[in-house]
């Protein structure tokens, strides 16, 4: 069977946690590449410039930023992956490569399980509760940290 023959293993239905989510057509294993996350390639002044993609949601977006400083702008050009939730027990990982970014399992995923990975999200912005409640996690994990804010 040809790569692109290949049957999905992800669809994007209605999430428990926030709004759309990804969810695994077939079981996988830990370790295996789920989807690349794509998009727009842009600076961060341009991302900075888009700044909100939605005046509804200000902070909502669908920006990965990458270790060279630049941002991939899934609203333009993205995939499936946009819709992967944040989540403070998750079951995949981003992985960097070559500027190319991967979501891999980190355990074994099961058919009709939501994916998700940490947002790990910063801001410039002191640490506040006013702060972390406006980036409010709702994945429901045991030891949820409340916010989708990184420690």
């Amino acid at each position: 069977m040809k790569p692109s023959a290949l049957p999905r293993s992800i669809e994007v239905l209605t999430s428990g946690v926030h709004g759309k989510g990804v969810f695994a057509t077939r079981h996988m294993a830990p370790g295996e590449r789920v989807i690349e996350y794509v998009g727009e390639r842009i600076s961060m002044a341009e991302a900075i410039r888009r700044h909100p993609h939605d005046e509804a949601q200000p902070d909502h977006t669908f920006y990965f930023h990458l270790d060279d400083g630049r941002v991939i702008d899934a609203l333009y050009g993205g995939n499936d992956s946009k819709w992967i939730n944040h989540s403070c027990r998750p079951n995949c990982v981003p992985d960097e490569v070559w500027g190319r970014i991967y979501i891999l399992t980190r355990r074994p995923v099961f058919k009709g399980e939501e994916l998700t990975f940490d947002y790990g999200l910063f801001s410039d912005e002191p640490m506040t509760d006013a702060l972390k409640a406006r980036y409010a996690c709702r994945c429901g994990a045991p030891k949820c940290r409340g916010t989708m804010l990184s420690d």
